[in-house]
């Protein structure tokens, strides 16, 4: 079954970014994911504000497959910058519809 993984990323550094695109474009890639969307193009329709600067989301196999990713000691160095030099916040949803 698909899993997402969407994430509202925030910089508060730019220093991390140029390292950061190709390691985890490899990583995604490696682990089957595929990114769905990666764009500061977006707009909150309901809800108290939650600013982001960026949207992401990436569809995972499973979710192993996203799990594994995370802790693949390839990206781990990544996600430490990432989150060291941004304000991040990452879901990992079921691509099922539990109200069918």
């Amino acid at each position: 079954m698909a899993y997402y993984s969407v994430l509202d990323v925030t910089p508060t550094s730019e220093d991390w970014i140029p390292n950061y695109l190709p390691a985890a474009n490899e990583r995604v890639a490696a682990h089957g994911g595929r990114y769905i969307a990666r764009t500061t193009n977006h707009e909150q329709l309901e809800g108290d504000a939650q600013h982001a600067a960026l949207r992401i989301i990436i569809e995972w196999p499973s979710k192993e497959a996203a799990q594994a990713f995370m802790t693949d000691e390839a990206y781990v160095p990544h996600l430490t910058s990432r989150t060291a030099g941004s304000v991040s916040h990452h879901y990992l949803i079921e691509g099922k519809d539990d109200l069918a």
